[in-house]
């Protein structure tokens, strides 16, 4: 017989088929079924995405953007203590030789676990070249500066006006680019982690209407009330719907409060450490260079005029930071930090009164002297910060980890709920058609 002949015959019999009632029946269950078994899969690979997505936030792209900070924070600092070793004199005070050589190993380590978890073509690749490539340089010329400190040259405190250069024109811009470029990741990452499953959900929607005219058409053609397989059906998919709604809501409202009570108080303290930073590298180099270096309109210091912009952008970063913080916690290091500024930008008058009334040696001591020196209100900001930073980075690792728990374990559970689903189907239209024989 003609194969077209076989496939007409075939398609015949499965026309008359569907005509009678148990075929119909047949058709009902095989479409149900079909649906029930769709639905767990696409919700179970959506789910498993926006799972994905969060594990990265949590595990991946939110230290990576934290490592960034920490690379700026690291150079900032180790600029910051090449200038105050500086003005120490020739014998530079250990701790701050162990400080700077401390901050370089940990920019280092850094910039090597960044290039591992960095894809070889992206802007953070770029940037972490380019660090690995001026790190090194601006160490040699810190060394040089320390050398011809040791010997008494004036041309000690040129090799530090030229790391500084260094640090500021390349290190650090390269550095805050990197850091862009990981926070843009974690946005990405958390957006994808909170993108409602909207498929999933309209599936299941469906589902249930489905279900719900099946029983309907049942129990007009039976006058029977329930089908115990199609119930257990619909039950099941009704919890898969529920679960998805619920674990995703969970999911969103604890990324956007990791968001705004965690990520966006790490900005504005990391902007706030990085301003104290600076201002102290400034404040130290305005008695390195002794007037030496202008502004570019040569009316101003150029290292003074640095030091009130940064002293400004610590302000503005603190005065948000208390605004975002939410619990006494992390509000108590910030207004610590906020008043040891104030005190700070006190004794940095005074001591550019001293400076401007001809007494150097004055002025130096009340910058790298004891508790009562700009240097002692500094390491006090700094170290309010710090504990500011540590206790917003722990609220956004908890906050966000339970947002990614709430997603571990529905897409296993969905498509296990929807095989479930589909055998009731099966199970409650096989009682029926066992009624026609």
């Amino acid at each position: 017989m003609p194969r077209g002949l076989v496939l007409r015959e075939g398609l015949a019999r499965l026309r008359g088929a569907a005509t009678t009632p148990p075929g119909r029946l047949r058709l009902v269950c095989a479409v149900l079924a079909l649906l029930a078994l769709l639905f767990g899969a696409v919700t179970s690979l959506e789910v498993t995405a926006r799972s994905d997505a969060a594990v990265d936030v949590v595990g991946s792209s939110q230290p990576l953007s934290a490592d960034a900070a920490h690379i700026y924070r690291s150079l900032a600092d180790a600029d910051t203590a090449a200038a105050s070793g500086f003005l120490a004199g020739a014998q530079e005070p250990a701790d701050v030789r162990e400080r700077y050589e401390k901050d370089i190993a940990t920019a280092a380590r850094l910039l090597v676990k960044a290039a591992a978890n960095t894809d070889g073509s992206s802007a953070s690749a770029a940037e972490i070249t380019t660090l690995n490539e001026q790190l090194p340089q601006y160490t040699g010329l810190v060394e040089r500066a320390r050398a011809g400190n040791r010997q008494g040259l004036p041309l000690g405190g040129a090799y530090l006006r030229y790391a500084n250069q260094r640090m500021t024109a390349q290190l650090l811009p390269a550095a805050e680019r990197l850091y862009e470029a990981e926070t843009a990741r974690l946005a990405e990452d958390e957006a994808d982690a909170r993108a409602w499953p909207v498929l999933s959900l309209s599936a299941g929607v469906l589902v249930l209407g489905a279900l719900a005219w099946a029983q309907w058409r049942d129990q007009r053609r039976t006058n029977r009330l329930l089908n115990p397989g199609l119930l257990a059906a619909t039950a099941a998919t009704a919890v898969v719907l529920l679960w998805l709604a619920g674990a995703h809501t969970m999911a969103r409202t604890g990324l956007g409060d990791a968001r705004s009570h965690g990520q966006d108080s790490l900005k504005v303290l990391n902007e706030a450490r990085i301003g104290s930073l600076k201002a102290r590298a400034n404040e130290n180099l305005t008695l390195v260079a002794r007037g030496a270096v202008l502004t570019d309109d040569g009316k101003n210091d150029k290292y003074a005029t640095e030091y009130a912009t940064a002293m400004a952008g610590l302000d503005r970063a603190l005065a948000e930071a208390r605004r975002l913080a939410d619990d006494p916690a992390g509000e108590e290091p910030v207004r610590d930090a906020i008043g040891w500024a104030g005190e700070w930008r006190e004794r940095h008058a005074a001591v550019r009164r001293t400076d401007e009334a001809g007494d150097y040696e004055g002025a130096l001591k009340h910058v790298i002297g004891g508790e009562a020196s700009t240097g002692a209100a500094f390491d006090r900001v700094d170290a309010a910060l710090r504990k500011a930073l540590d206790h917003e980075q722990g609220a956004f690792t908890r906050t966000a980890g339970r947002a990614r728990d709430a997603l571990t374990a529905l897409p296993a559970g969905a498509a296990a709920l929807a095989v479930l689903g589909a055998v009731g189907v099966v199970t409650g239209v096989n009682r029926r058609l066992a009624e026609y024989r």
